[in-house]
């Protein structure tokens, strides 16, 4: 039986002790040269150190500036985290230190997601980022699918503070607190779409994640408990009363997790779907509610934005 596919989005670093260096070796250094970060990532380990080392130099506004970048980088710091933003679905994505990292795989629920709200037809269809990290799913959704009311929720303080930049121009509010409780109250039976990218590896694999994910990122956001499922059974449990009549929520999990997943999903009155993609390795389940709906009818949303997030 396979472990849960590592949710770091970039290939990580050898684990190996950095070399010891002064102040005033970095004063006498020449500037770095972009063949000479090449060869230190490559040295360090980066599986694609071409690839970063265009990066780093891209986004270095001074010689010091891409020195310290490199040192943070084969220091084992992830290459998002050094830049201070990652690639998603196309948008530019701010990312924090100890911020979770939007995976690439993530892109499957993503697109799943907007399907889903474009087929229900509503002008503005609202739009939940549950466990939301950067924000970078919610940001994604209101760039795909354009009027949208959109809120975010994360435990996380750092994330959260994050999430309100990346989605400041989508007018999203972000919420800080433990799923559904850090929600307005107004959104019970409104939700058209929630997408939970919920911590979903078993406990006892966190230890097999690469460096750059265990270490880096908070541990909230990648522990899903015993089996990996906890999160999901709560928010499962939950969804029902706050989605609309035919709401949808989705929720990423593993391919080997999905049948237990489908299980709680049922459980709950959701009639749930599996959907997979083989080549980003992503599975997503999908679940409808069957329930009228509890919503007051009127829209507790401000203008004035306050930006979605994301960890659970």
């Amino acid at each position: 039986m396979s472990t849960i596919p590592s949710p770091h989005p970039s290939p990580g670093i050898a684990a190996q002790s950095a070399p010891l260096s002064s102040p005033l070796d970095s004063l006498l250094a020449p500037p770095l040269t972009r063949p000479a970060v090449v060869a230190r990532l490559r040295a360090a380990g980066c599986v694609f150190a071409e690839d970063e080392a265009e990066l780093l130099v891209s986004t270095a506004r001074t010689p010091d500036e891409l020195a310290a970048m490199v040192e943070r980088r084969t220091g084992g710091l992830p290459l998002e985290h050094v830049l201070g933003w990652a690639e998603f679905a196309g948008l530019r994505v701010a990312v924090d230190p100890g911020v979770f990292v939007p995976r690439r795989r993530t892109e499957f629920l993503l697109g799943r997601a907007v399907g889903l709200a474009r087929a229900l037809d509503r002008p503005r269809p609202v739009i939940v980022d549950l466990c939301c990290g950067s924000g970078a799913v919610g940001a994604a959704l209101a760039a795909a699918l354009g009027r949208v009311e959109l809120y975010a929720a994360d435990i996380e303080p750092a994330a959260v503070r994050c999430a309100r930049r990346n989605l400041a121009a989508a007018g999203g509010e972000v919420h800080e607190g433990d799923l559904f409780a850090a929600l307005p109250a107004g959104l019970r039976g409104r939700i058209d779409v929630l997408v939970a990218n919920v911590p979903y590896v078993p406990t006892d694999e966190v230890g097999l994640l690469p460096p750059e994910a265990r270490e880096h990122e908070p541990l909230v956001a990648l522990d899903g408990g015993a089996d990996g499922l906890d999160v999901l059974r709560r928010v499962t449990a939950a969804a029902p009363e706050w989605l609309a009549p035919g709401g949808h929520v989705l929720v990423e999990t593993s391919e080997r997790q999905a049948p237990h997943a489908v299980e709680a999903f049922a459980r709950n009155g959701l009639v749930p779907q599996v959907a997979g993609d083989d080549d980003l390795y992503a599975t997503v389940v999908i679940g409808t509610g069957t329930g009228t709906g509890r919503g007051t009818g009127s829209s507790t949303h401000h203008q004035a934005p306050r930006p979605a997030h994301h960890s659970c």
